[in-house]
């Protein structure tokens, strides 16, 4: 199946006047197996690695077939507003928002910023398909 791109603009979090470009690719495996989701923009937070995949539960251990596609963007919005920094795949990101949240919200506020003025850009990063 084709890839998708959606905007995640979550309300109430650091994150909220951002513009963000995620992945969703659906093998033939889906609805019984997850789809690979990463982020295509630039993110700093606790749980997306620097690939831009992220450690979420329902994408990975805890996946159900009744999940769809709102739902995963649902709990991707709620991760961002609630990181999990105890299962961490930004070790820095999790331990500026344990330890010194002003700076970690420094760190999101550029990210913020830089979605604005590369959400064109991120088409060039995402990854090319062999035809």
């Amino acid at each position: 199946m084709p890839n998708f791109f959606f905007l995640c603009r979550p309300h109430d979090t650091p994150f909220e006047d951002g513009t963000f470009k995620l992945t969703l690719e659906f093998t033939e495996e889906y609805p019984n197996k997850p789809p690979t989701v990463r982020f295509v923009s630039k993110m700093f937070h606790p749980n997306v690695y620097a690939d831009g995949s992220i450690c979420l539960d329902i994408l990975q251990n805890r996946w159900s077939p009744t999940y769809d596609v709102s739902a995963i963007l649902t709990s991707i919005q709620s991760l961002l507003d609630e990181p999990n920094p105890n299962s961490p795949a930004n070790s820095l990101a999790a331990q500026l928002y344990q330890e010194n949240r002003r700076e970690y919200e420094k760190r999101v506020a550029t990210i913020v910023e830089q979605s604005w003025l590369n959400f064109n850009d991120d088409e060039e990063k995402e990854p090319k398909k062999d035809s």
